[in-house]
């Protein structure tokens, strides 16, 4: 198993076979995710959309084969942006919001 040393400047020197399969030439960049577990990998950093297929899996958000739904993603984002909007309201904000919907 290749391995790899960490310098006092935290940096690393990827090992030549690690390089050579996976296509990494002098300037590449590397994503890192955390996987579920706390571990980490890595892959290189492309310019391609496509590229960001199976994201989800990879990072452990979703199971393996699963698809979301157009109507489930505007659902995701829509509880994301309300959790943004309560989260920067003021303390007043969220009172009278409390009292709107009551």
């Amino acid at each position: 198993m290749p391995t790899a040393t960490i310098t006092s400047k935290g940096q690393i020197t990827i090992p030549i076979e690690v390089r050579k399969s996976l296509k990494l030439k002098a300037g590449d960049k590397i994503n890192f995710f955390e996987t579920e577990d706390g571990k980490y990998t890595f892959e290189p950093k492309t310019g391609s959309i496509m590229d960001m297929k199976g994201i989800l899996q990879k990072m452990g958000y979703a199971p393996l084969g699963y698809a979301p739904s157009i109507e489930e993603m505007d659902e995701a984002v829509l509880d994301y942006a309300a959790e943004l909007d309560t989260a920067t309201m003021s303390d007043e904000g969220r009172a009278a919001r409390q009292r709107k919907s009551a």
